[in-house]
């Protein structure tokens, strides 16, 4: 099962997902980000309500306890606009027992990808993976204590990551794209299904 997080993570999981023959669904996670630094972050919230928080980010922000509920009360509303958006309001996908490959377009803070990992973790995969093409040499460290492998195509040192920087062509996935990308999923599998069944038939 490959688990994509949108947006950025969709043409990349579709790739991935095509290559091994594999099941595709969504794990959507947003970032809580600080209000002054959008790729700043206190944490991460994923669809099942999995929150992680960014502790010390938090204290050098000095928000309150009232402040962070707001923020992650906005980013839960959010998360459940996209959810129907995408999936119609359909229920998690089960990945009990599976192994399970979570694709985004790269690391950054991580957060967000701590996030969807406990998410499916709480569902009890069998194994998780972590693909990305990209990622910075310390949050690649950070993920890889709590999966089972993470495989990437290019690591970075710098002190400013930036995952354009790794892109020839970046820009980003808008959510009418996402729509796009998985219905051209849906329908070439079901001819494929339907292929299937004539066969047998």
């Amino acid at each position: 099962m490959v688990l994509a997080v949108p947006n950025g993570g969709v043409p990349v999981a579709l790739e991935v997902a095509a290559a091994l023959n594999a099941e595709l669904d969504l794990v959507i996670c947003h970032k809580l980000t600080l209000a002054l630094n959008q790729e700043g972050s206190l944490g991460a919230i994923a669809d099942d309500g999995t929150l992680i928080l960014n502790e010390a980010a938090m204290m050098k922000t000095g928000l309150s306890r009232q402040q962070v509920e707001h923020e992650v009360s906005q980013v839960r509303a959010e998360i459940k606009k996209q959810s129907l958006l995408y999936k119609t309001d359909c229920p998690l996908v089960r990945v009990t027992g599976q192994t399970v490959i979570i694709v985004d377009d790269g690391l950054a803070s991580g957060y967000t990808t701590l996030a969807a990992v406990q998410s499916v973790r709480n569902r009890r995969a069998r194994e998780i993976i972590v693909a990305v093409p990209v990622a910075p040499v310390t949050t690649m460290r950070q993920i890889e204590k709590v999966t089972d492998r993470v495989v990437t195509y290019a690591t970075g040192v710098m002190l400013k990551f930036y995952l354009s920087d790794f892109y020839r062509h970046w820009n980003d996935i808008s959510d009418e794209e996402v729509i796009r990308y998985l219905r051209q999923w849906r329908g070439r599998h079901s001819r494929k299904d339907s292929v299937r069944q004539s066969e047998s038939g």
